[in-house]
């Protein structure tokens, strides 16, 4: 009992704090009892530590939202990665849904289009991403290199009519005499409409002397188109057509015996037999 009242004794003892100012020879002197100044050592140690865990935490929290920002970003890019291979999934599965090639080529839509549009911090998923994307982006890229071609390759009967006169060796029918016949001549009513057989641009529309009124359609890939003996031209130099398109119509101009269309086809240069081409139309 006598200890525990020394100890009580001894918190209270006060202790004088001294306070000089630097500008007057008077000094403050300030008492406070032993736990008085105990209890703020101990406060200013509390709250030093509170402040100071509350500054980690906010850090944290910082670093945490900033990662999370992070990761949300990452998310939206995955996201989006996803939405365009599944455009691409349901555009390969519309494709394969005809039965042809050509259907396929005349239907490929060359406006959809994939990219690398990010990856999560996974190593793995990222590269599992890009290898696919790459690869879509490569099997578009070579359908529409292939679309090219297609549509640029002339396909089917550019009149309908009867074949006169083949490809090859053959005696002019006006003159006589052998010759070789770098087209072929197609028999049909005048004025039957005359239609490209493929995607192009007019590169001659006129009067061609023994060819009568020509019309000559570059394509593109090496190929170019001729139309000649025709009655009346409806394009003009220039102009783009599609296959299908009127260009003009069957008429006897020119050195000819009767009406009908002198078809040629040329590739790289060079005359080729037309009838290879009507059997793909």
């Amino acid at each position: 009992m006598y200890k525990l009242k020394r100890f009580i004794r001894r918190l209270f003892t006060p202790v004088t704090i001294m306070l000089i100012p630097h500008d007057s020879k008077r000094t403050i002197n300030v008492k406070l009892p032993s736990i008085g100044v105990v209890s703020s050592v101990v406060l200013w140690l509390v709250g030093s530590i509170y402040v100071i865990s509350i500054a980690i935490d906010t850090i944290e929290y910082y670093n945490m939202k900033s990662k999370l920002n992070f990761y949300m970003g990452q998310f939206v890019e995955l996201r989006t990665t996803i939405s365009l291979l599944e455009k691409a999934e349901a555009e390969f599965k519309r494709l394969l849904s005809f039965k042809s090639r050509d259907k396929i080529l005349e239907n490929v839509d060359t406006q959809i289009n994939v990219h690398d549009a990010g990856s999560l911090d996974m190593d793995l998923l990222k590269d599992q991403i890009k290898n696919t994307v790459e690869k879509v982006a490569e099997i578009q890229q070579f359908l529409k290199n292939q679309k090219d071609i297609y549509i640029s390759t002339p396909k089917g009967w550019p009149v309908i009519g009867r074949i006169t006169s083949e490809f090859g060796p053959r005696e002019n029918p006006r003159y006589g005499g052998q010759e070789f016949h770098s087209g072929l001549d197609i028999s049909a009513a005048t004025g039957t409409p005359v239609r490209a057989t493929a995607d192009g641009i007019v590169s001659f529309a006129g009067w061609s002397a023994g060819n009568g009124n020509l019309v000559v359609v570059e394509h593109g890939f090496g190929y170019s188109t001729f139309y000649a003996h025709n009655s009346s031209i409806a394009v003009k130099v220039g102009q783009k057509v599609k296959r299908g398109d009127t260009i003009a119509y069957v008429g006897s101009t020119g050195n000819t015996t009767g009406p009908h269309l002198h078809y040629e086809v040329w590739h790289n240069g060079k005359a080729v037999n037309p009838v290879d081409f009507l059997k793909n139309g």
